[in-house]
């Protein structure tokens, strides 16, 4: 197989016309580019240049051979480049896994800026239902860093980002509008909307509601926060949603629970050391934790 070395003194002798000027071009001797020609010429099997009375010039073989060989050596390039531009954190692939609730309040405005502040790094985004889910995900390799609720199972590195309030979202007139606060229990008393048993939301609200001794009923089920979110203000049933997934503007009554509910979010690592890792981590838990400013402020005004 021809070294790069040999397709580079090809290519300084094509754009050259001169086994002497391509020699100065690489700071090579002549004889050591004449010994890298006459290499690649034996690896192909015919001669790659012709010598002429002044200068030198490509034969059929070395015409056909050059696009080629440009190509390999562009190629070249790029892989230092993205090597280099990987190990010091400005470059390569980050594979993002993150719970499907947090994508858009919580990941979207990070990766916006990423994007625009790291153009050669490209990002891949894996969506899931539960935090079990996203650590399966990085256990496996599949994913370098998953942003979501604590799993009930890891062992790995990870980071808290910041903690996550779960408020009960109300039809505007429903009679536990009327109080400031309201408890797990009488929300119980209603027919909820409640999670789909594949979104990781369902199991966590299920062991807060037995820990309590309660059980809710439930009047449909969803696979997303944000649909629970939407179908309550319908009309549908309260919901119990977090305030990352509830959409801004959304029309509807807002209230915090007493004792309040909440659970911790977490970056779970898969190799803490890796530059790209370290610095998109340090940016999540930098931004922390996102609610919608409507949101905010509707708890806030009826707290």
């Amino acid at each position: 197989m021809p070294t790069l070395r040999a397709l580079e003194c090809l290519v300084a002798v094509l754009d050259a016309g001169s086994i002497t000027e391509a020699a100065a071009a690489l700071h090579m001797s002549q004889p050591a580019l004449s010994h890298q020609l006459a290499a690649l010429e034996k690896e192909i099997g015919a001669p790659v240049v012709e010598r002429l009375p002044r200068g030198v010039r490509a034969t059929p073989v070395g015409r056909a051979v050059e696009a080629d060989a440009r190509a390999a050596l562009a190629a070249a390039d790029r892989v230092v480049g993205t090597g280099k531009a990987t190990a010091r954190g400005a470059g390569g692939q980050l594979r993002v896994a993150c719970a499907e609730s947090m994508t858009a309040g919580l990941l979207a405005p990070v990766l916006r800026t990423w994007l625009r502040r790291n153009p050669l790094v490209r990002l891949q985004l894996t969506e899931a239902t539960s935090a079990d889910e996203l650590a399966r995900l990085v256990e496996s390799g599949a994913a370098d860093v998953a942003i979501g609720p604590r799993p009930t199972r890891w062992a790995g590195p990870a980071e808290i980002i910041g903690t996550e309030e779960i408020v009960a979202v109300l039809p505007t007139g429903h009679p536990l509008a009327e109080r400031k606060r309201v408890t797990l229990a009488q929300l119980c008393d209603e027919p909820l909307v409640h999670y789909d048993p594949a979104n990781g939301l369902a199991q966590w609200l299920d062991a807060e509601t037995t820990r309590r001794g309660l059980t809710p009923a439930i009047a449909m089920r969803t696979r997303q926060a944000v649909t629970a979110a939407q179908l309550a203000a319908a009309g549908l049933g309260p919901a119990l949603v977090p305030t990352t997934a509830i959409p801004g503007g959304l029309a509807a009554v807002l209230r915090r629970l007493t004792p309040p509910i909440e659970r911790d979010l977490m970056c779970l690592l898969g190799n803490p050391s890796d530059p790209l890792v370290r610095r998109f981590t340090t940016d999540v838990a930098k931004r922390g934790v996102g609610v919608p400013a409507s949101v905010t402020a509707k708890l806030d005004q009826q707290a």
